[in-house]
């Protein structure tokens, strides 16, 4: 009785073990090939697997995710001798587990490798200008070669990224002071254009200014001649109307102007603001008596006889006034007339 609980118990933990042994779990994200007496046999997806124990078992276990893997620096001589430090990332994905697993040896050493090495291959080909210009031209490059050597182990080089490019310290200061120089380079031309096109627009300014000021000066000269050939022309027809007068009345009319000019004269010396009193190079009595033949020149110029107005109607003669006659005493030439202004004190 003892013997055989024993035995089924045995039986039981065996069965227990076995159970265990042929259930097994893959994980998300992982592929786990399947050995058969040490033979590759099948790739075990995500999920619940039973396997045969003791016959199959699990062999590796791939991880199908994308995966990053660090470069790190290296040396590198391009094509002009310049030494520079590179380093960069590689990003890649197993799509076959199998080739992953049995076509090569530690796949992560492998990426590293075939990277450095053709990483070395395509900047060793370029200037040191075009290594630290054209980044996405060695990242595109360095894809395809290390894409197309990975191919064969079930792996897909999505992406490789050039992380950072670091020239020697003397290059460095150089291409500071290159940059430097380019700066200012550019900053002296661009101030260069700007007082070009000020100066372009001042003459203009002035080219326009001087076009505008003869244009003015010609509309005014031509003004000023109009106005001169106009006044001339007034000038004519007066001259011609005293002429005509003078020949109608003979030298009355002459005495006329001639008397009239002279009041105009005579006036102009009342208009001095500093002078109160006003010396005339004439006697006074000349003056009166050209007002007097103005007056009979004017009686004798509108055809009217004493005695008679515009009605027709005769009138009486008019009385003679009687007049004193006073000595006037004669006085040198160079002694003139002492008038009295209106308005002046004594």
């Amino acid at each position: 009785m003892t013997g055989g609980l024993i035995t089924a118990l045995l039986l039981l933990a065996v069965l227990l073990v076995f159970l265990i042994s042929a259930v097994k779990v893959v994980r998300q994200g992982y592929v786990y090939t399947i050995e058969r007496f040490g033979k590759f046999t099948k790739a075990a997806e995500p999920g619940l697997h039973i396997i045969t124990p003791f016959i199959d078992r699990i062999g590796q276990k791939v991880n199908v995710m994308e995966q990053v893997l660090d470069v790190p620096g290296q040396e590198i001589i391009t094509r002009d001798n310049a030494m520079v430090g590179v380093d960069g990332v590689v990003f890649f994905q197993v799509l076959d587990p199998g080739k992953a697993a049995y076509e090569v040896h530690n796949l992560y050493a492998a990426i590293m490798a075939i990277t450095t090495t053709n990483l070395r291959t395509v900047m060793g080909s370029m200037d040191l200008d075009e290594t630290l210009s054209k980044r996405d031209e060695i990242n595109a490059r360095l894809l395809g070669v290390v894409d197309h050597a990975t191919s064969p182990w079930g792996v897909k080089i999505t992406r490789v990224e050039i992380k950072d490019i670091r020239p020697p310290v003397d290059i460095s200061e150089a291409m500071a002071r290159q940059m430097k120089a380019e700066r200012l380079k550019r900053a002296e031309i661009l101030e260069a254009e700007g007082e070009r096109a000020s100066r372009i627009l001042r003459a203009e300014g002035e080219k326009q200014s001087a076009i505008l000021k003869s244009e003015g000066q010609k509309e005014a000269a031509f003004r000023t001649a109009e106005a001169r050939e106009r006044e001339a022309e007034a000038e004519a027809r007066a001259t011609e109307a005293v002429s005509n007068a003078i020949a109608g009345s003979g030298n009355q009319a002459i005495n006329y102007f001639i008397a009239q000019e002279y009041t105009k004269a005579v006036a102009k010396f009342a208009d001095s603001p500093n002078a109160k009193t006003i010396l005339f190079p004439i006697e006074a009595t000349q003056l009166i008596g050209s007002l007097g033949g103005i007056g009979e020149l004017m009686r004798e110029t509108f055809g009217k006889t004493e005695g008679t107005v515009d009605t027709g109607t005769p009138l009486p003669p008019p009385q003679p006034r009687q007049r004193q006659a006073q000595p006037v005493p004669r006085r040198p030439l160079s002694e003139g007339v002492s008038v009295p202004r209106s308005g002046d004190a004594g």
